[in-house]
């Protein structure tokens, strides 16, 4: 893996054994590989963008691969396009809360979710077995919808703290 010329200090060995580890990790945890290792070396990168032919080059991929994954990554909110100014290059960036973008981008699936339960509650009749396992899936994604919400906003608030406005 190759590093950005800012990044020239860094062992790029170093680096590659942290992509590619933390990557797998993503896998294991049920990320499809291409996206995690590029999320990962955008994460691992000291601007936080890089170009496809970057990427490309750093994870020896192909640019097809680094495209699939970076509309992946982008479906999950958890990198960003951008043209460079003049060129029509574009540069992926990871945001700098990506995490925060992504968990609460899953608001909207969780609320779809609910929406279908409820349906599947008075569907089923409330008072059936099926109906009552139902209800509690649907109570279950209530409350970590508002868990989610309420975690979210203490993260902001201790982000700025730690970190600063940003």
């Amino acid at each position: 893996m190759t590093t950005e010329p800012a990044e020239a200090g860094r062992d790029p060995e170093a680096v590659s054994k942290f992509v590619e580890g933390f990557a797998a990790q993503l896998v294991e945890a049920g990320m499809q590989r291409m996206p995690a290792r590029v999320f990962t070396a955008l994460l691992a990168s000291d601007s936080g963008s890089l170009t496809s032919a970057e990427l490309g080059e750093s994870l020896r991929v192909s640019p097809a691969a680094v495209s699939g994954a970076v509309r992946y990554l982008s479906q999950q909110h958890m990198v960003a396009r951008e043209r460079e100014p003049g060129s029509r290059r574009e540069r992926y960036r990871v945001h700098s809360n990506q995490w925060y973008e992504a968990l609460t981008n899953r608001e909207a699936v969780l609320k779809r979710w609910e929406s279908a339960l409820r349906e599947g509650v008075a569907s089923l009749g409330a008072d059936t077995p099926a109906g009552l396992r139902m209800a509690e899936t649907l109570a279950f994604f209530e409350f970590v919808d508002g868990e989610i919400a309420a975690m979210m906003e203490r993260w902001r608030v201790h982000r700025e703290k730690t970190f600063g406005a940003g």
